[in-house]
């Protein structure tokens, strides 16, 4: 049981260094490259990573009997919410910087328990006590003179709500299908949305997709195809609170790999406020003793 349990929060601790880095790599790839054709190309080779997984997948076990409407209907609804966050989270990154993005967008841990109450939901004292953490620790990151987001800090902020509405959607709809199969939808959808939104605004040349090859790449085998796999896998054993506080790493990681790779320093300002947004996430998840959630 012990070494079910380290496997399990190995792989979501291996998810959460790979979506740190994958800050990086969309930063690097939009010196190339707009964001909306950035997304559009490494969602598509996201999905296109689904491929082996689902030819292996019906080789070892016996389709499930779900018609195909309700996959696409789903994907397509999580697909769209997916395309908000990553839209708002690309556009963010044109104008902040990666360590900054990452502790931000981990501010979804506290938004998801917060937008349950709109079905239901009671957040506990710990939730509470946890978003006013991190909104603090998000002024001394991130506020401008005026009490003024940066603009970039700001995009990134709408892009957590997205993603807080797509995690809650996924709780609620993704049990009825196969987990594969509804990871290769979304990401289509938010593929073709993004492809969509970059021919109308960004145009689209050759020469800048292989300029941006390798940010790409990462984006859509690593980030997408491997670590999103990886996050499926072990939240079919791992308990919800546990696992979104080691996934919740990631604005660690980011803020890491950006100091690592592009030189990005976090002043004394932005890191006290930095780890307020930690703590805030992590108190976040606390939950009183024999509370279902």
């Amino acid at each position: 049981m012990r070494q079910k349990s380290f496997q399990i929060n190995a792989m979501l601790l291996v998810t959460a260094v790979i979506w740190g880095g994958g800050f990086v790599a969309q930063r690097l790839g939009m010196e190339q490259i707009g964001p909306y054709i950035f997304n559009g190309a490494r969602f598509l080779i996201g999905a296109v990573t689904m491929v082996p997984i689902l030819y292996l997948q019906k080789k070892r076990a016996p389709a499930e009997r779900v018609p195909p409407k309700s996959i696409i209907l789903i994907g397509a609804a999580a697909g769209t919410l997916l395309f908000g966050g990553a839209t708002f989270q690309q556009l963010g990154l044109v104008y902040t910087t990666a360590g900054k993005a990452g502790f931000i967008t981990g501010l979804y841990v506290i938004f998801v328990p917060l937008l349950g109450m709109l079905i239901g939901y009671r957040a506990p004292l710990s939730t509470w006590i946890g978003a006013v953490l991190a909104v603090f620790g998000l002024y001394f990151l991130s506020a401008t003179r005026g009490m003024n987001l940066a603009p970039g800090d700001g995009y990134v902020l709408i892009g957590a709500l997205f993603w807080a509405g797509h995690v809650q959607f996924l709780a609620r709809f993704a049990p009825r299908v196969d987990s594969f199969r509804l990871s290769m939808v979304q990401s289509l959808v938010t593929s073709l949305l993004s492809f969509a939104v970059g021919f109308a605004t960004e145009g689209f040349d050759p020469g800048q997709i292989q300029a941006a090859f390798w940010p790409i790449m990462y984006g859509g085998v690593i980030s997408i195809g491997i670590a999103y796999t990886l996050q499926i896998i072990a939240q079919q054993s791992a308990k919800p609170t546990p696992a979104a506080i080691i996934l919740s790493m990631e604005s660690v990681f980011a803020a890491f790999w950006g100091w690592l790779i592009l030189g990005e320093i976090l002043s004394p300002r932005a890191l006290a406020g930095s780890a307020l947004m930690l703590a805030g996430m992590i108190i976040s998840q606390i939950r009183p003793r024999g509370d279902p959630a």
